[in-house]
This record gives C-alpha cells, sequence and structure tokens, in this order.
C-alpha cells in the first residue's frame, strides 16, 4: 500500500504528464498536416497562435475561479472535459482552419491545468522544498512532453489523422480521471461559497485590479518578470510553431527523426528541472530566470545555424539546440514559478500562476505571427535570428528589474539575500 503522500506525488505525475503529452501530439500533429497540405508558415503559426490566445485569456480565469471558491480539484476536472470534448470538431468536419480553431478552444480549457495544479504543488513543498516540489512537477510535465514527441513522430507514419486524434482524445481524458483522485485540501478555503454573480465578479476584480489593488504585481519586480516571459515566449513559440515544417522540408529530416530531435528538449527538462528545482531552493531564483531567458534566445541562433552545415553535422547541429533550449527552458521555469510562489499572496497563488501562463500566452500570440512572416519572406534562417533578439531583451529586462524572492540564500559568490525584517 503506498503512503498517501507518495499516491499524492504519483497521481501529480500521470495527470501531467498525460495532460501535456496530449497537448503536445494535438499542436505538432495539426501543424503537420497543414504544412503537408501546402499552408503558408503563417497558417502554419496560427495553429500555436490559437492555443495561447486562449491561453491569455482563459488561464488567469480558471486560477482565479480555483482561488475563490477553493475548489482545485473541481476546476481540474471541469476544464479537464471541456478540452477532450473541444476535440469534436476534428472528427466532423474538415478544412485549413478547422484544426485552428479546434486548438483553440481545446486551449480555452486545456489551460486551467497548469495554473492551478501548480498552486497545488507549490503549497504541497512548502516555503523549504518549493523549488524541488515545483522540479518534480516538470519532470513530470517533461515526460508528457517527451513521450508526445516521441509518439506523434511514430503515429504521423501510421495512422490517418482520425487514429492520431483518438489518441489525444484517450490522453485527455486519462488525466482528468487521475485528477478526480487529487487531494486538494491544501487548498485554502473560502468562509462561504459564492454565488456565481459573486463569483464573476471576484474573477474580474482580480484580472483586472484597481490602481490601489496592484501592490502584489510590483513586489520584487513581479510585473517584470511576467514581462519578459511574454517576449521571451514569442521567441520560442515563434521558433517551436515552425518547427513541425521546418525540419522536414528545409533541414530534410525525415518524420520519426522530426519526432526525436523534438522530443530531446522535453526529455532534457526530465533532468534539468529536478537539477534546477535544488539549484532555486540553493542559490536563489534570479540567476535562473535571467540565464534561461538569454539560454532561449541562443537556441534560436543555433536552431538557424542549422542550415549553414550538411549531413550529420546538421543533424547534430539540430540537435544541439534542442540541448540548449531545454536546459534554459527548465532553469527559466523552475525559477519563474518559485518566485512567483515566495512572492505570492496565500490567496492569489493560482491566480498569478495563470497570469504567468496569460504573459507566456501573449507571447505565444504574436511570437508564431511575427516569426512566421518573417519566414515566408526571409526564409526560416533570418527569422529565427532575427527572433532571438526577443529573448536577448527579455534577459536584460529581468537582469535589470528583478529582485531576488528567496530570504537567506547563499549566493555563488558568497553573501546572502537577506529577509524583510
Amino acid at each position: 500500500m503506498l503512503a498517501a503522500d507518495t499516491r499524492q506525488r504519483l497521481l501529480v505525475a500521470v495527470a501531467a504528464a498525460t495532460r501535456f503529452g496530449a497537448g503536445i501530439l494535438l499542436g505538432t500533429g495539426l501543424a503537420f498536416y497543414l504544412g503537408r497540405n501546402d499552408a503558408s508558415a503563417l497558417v502554419v503559426g496560427l495553429v500555436t497562435t490559437a492555443y495561447f490566445l486562449g491561453m491569455t485569456v482563459f488561464s488567469p480565469f480558471w486560477g482565479a475561479v480555483a482561488d475563490v471558491t477553493g475548489r482545485r480539484r473541481t476546476v481540474l476536472v471541469a476544464t479537464g472535459l471541456g478540452a477532450t470534448l473541444a476535440l469534436a470538431p476534428l472528427f466532423l468536419f474538415s478544412g485549413v482552419w478547422v484544426p485552428i480553431l479546434s486548438r483553440g478552444l481545446y486551449a480555452v480549457f486545456a489551460v486551467g491545468f497548469a495554473p492551478v495544479m501548480l498552486a497545488v504543488v507549490s503549497a504541497r513543498g512548502g516555503d523549504d522544498g518549493r523549488g524541488r516540489s515545483l522540479g518534480f512537477f516538470n519532470a513530470a510535465r517533461a515526460t508528457g512532453f517527451t513521450g508526445g514527441q516521441l509518439a506523434v513522430g511514430m503515429l504521423l507514419g501510421l495512422l490517418a489523422p482520425e487514429g492520431v486524434y483518438a489518441v489525444i482524445v484517450a490522453a485527455s481524458l486519462a488525466s482528468t480521471l487521475v485528477v478526480v483522485f487529487l487531494d486538494d485540501s491544501v487548498a485554502p478555503k473560502p468562509d462561504s461559497q459564492p454565488t456565481v454573480r459573486e463569483l464573476l465578479a471576484e474573477v474580474r476584480r482580480r484580472l483586472l485590479p484597481a490602481v490601489d489593488d496592484r501592490d502584489h504585481l510590483r513586489r520584487n519586480g513581479l510585473w517584470m518578470l511576467y514581462v519578459a516571459l511574454a517576449l521571451r515566449n514569442g521567441t520560442v513559440m515563434g521558433l517551436f510553431g515552425l518547427m513541425p515544417v521546418y525540419l522536414p522540408e528545409t533541414l530534410g529530416i525525415s518524420e520519426f527523426t522530426m519526432g526525436v530531435l523534438l522530443a530531446i528538449n522535453p526529455a532534457g527538462q526530465t533532468v534539468f528541472m529536478l537539477l534546477f528545482g535544488r539549484v532555486a531552493d540553493a542559490w536563489g531564483r534570479k540567476p535562473l530566470v535571467v540565464v534561461g531567458i538569454a539560454g532561449s534566445g541562443l537556441f534560436a541562433l543555433v536552431a538557424a545555424a542549422a542550415t549553414l552545415f550538411s549531413g550529420p553535422l546538421r543533424l547534430g547541429i539540430a540537435a544541439l539546440s534542442f540541448v540548449i533550449i531545454a536546459a534554459a527552458f527548465s532553469a527559466m521555469t523552475t525559477g519563474a514559478l518559485a518566485f512567483i510562489g515566495d512572492v505570492a499572496p496565500d490567496k492569489r497563488e493560482s491566480e498569478l500562476m495563470g497570469l504567468r501562463s496569460t504573459a507566456k500566452g501573449v507571447g505565444g500570440v504574436f511570437g508564431p505571427v511575427v516569426v512566421g512572416g518573417l519566414a515566408g519572406v526571409f526564409g526560416y534562417p533570418t527569422a529565427f535570428a532575427v527572433g532571438s533578439s526577443m529573448a536577448f531583451v527579455a534577459a536584460g529586462l529581468a537582469g535589470w528589474k528583478l529582485v531576488e524572492s528567496r530570504e537567506g540564500v547563499v549566493l555563488p559568490g558568497g553573501g546572502a539575500v537577506p529577509g524583510d525584517d
């Protein structure tokens, strides 16, 4: 019989792996099918834009609903069911715009998973173990991404589109069933359950705070973290939205090899997330955020440089770019999540985790359009190189404005970050 804590960790891991595995199968598969049907780079990029548009609007919404009601598990189940049902149009209709609209509808619900589950995981870790707890969650998330990318490379060659969609539905439904058994007792409970009108009014107040209700966004430069994440995501999502076309068409890589290359990133994250979780607790949050964002810009430059080579060396450079983004994303994400957990008021943690997704979503909306538009005019390498500038600007802003949030942390060069007393 598994101990209660071990059982809950296992549930979190399975739910995260299947939820994010389903998402990556859907995004990569739809982009590949559009590219195979001769859609432009801009249209292919809209598959990613549609997802992040849903994230921008609804991720903080679901996080705020979970905070206001104190019913995190209920929100996880409801959004999981909604995400699964949103896949129905793929079986019923055809055309270029159906995949884009379906993924946008899927995002409306699926993006509720991350902010709510992150709040659960952060609370379970507590002040002393938050970095390690979040690192465990992100390692499970990365496992789902890895499995999804490896699977999509094989499934695209073995199954018709409807078969691939059926696998995605199964993974999405599995994640939903798992969270039914999640213990959400760590969630702060309201004094009384709000009515629907009170709930919507409170959610609106939190998402659009008055001028005198924004102090929590200023603490330790939190608002600048969101700005930096948006710019960084413009670079990375601009590239990843085009990878299912760039790798096979520009670099001449097969579907199976494409799946393997795309899997390097999340596979690396399973290791790097755990490593940087410990680094975040020992050395602080800000260094990881700044280095991780800068590494995202380096990823874009190395990916563009792959076109300068041929044969095995081209494949090696492409693989190196995905190792770089695995380390960069792990550092940035672990540092940013722990930073938010440090500075967020207890009853606004899901909300602020959701706002992080909104910031990423903003980058995911404009990044694929900008990079996809540039690629259509100047080609992929130039578009990738120009797109890298957004990440480097973001790293500079984070280094300038963020204030370390980990109290008493011993820095690598000596000294310590003082507390608030």
